[in-house]
């Protein structure tokens, strides 16, 4: 029982970051590891701020 709440938990929560516009960080970390070997692996909150830095192009938002 505790297992499969905990996997429902890490399910919803993986969903609520991407509707938000994080991606997975473990997912990411696999594709570098598989396809980029030569690149340093970022800790999560340098992944994160890459993300956010890309999703608002450098912080200003929209207007409407």
């Amino acid at each position: 029982m505790y297992r499969q709440l905990q996997a429902w938990w890490n399910e919803a929560v993986r969903v609520a970051r991407r509707m938000i516009g994080v991606p997975d960080y473990a997912a990411y970390i696999a594709h570098l590891r598989a396809h980029h070997p030569e690149r340093a692996i970022p800790t999560y909150a340098e992944f994160f701020n890459e993300r956010q830095q890309a999703r608002y192009k450098g912080g200003s938002g929209r207007c409407c």
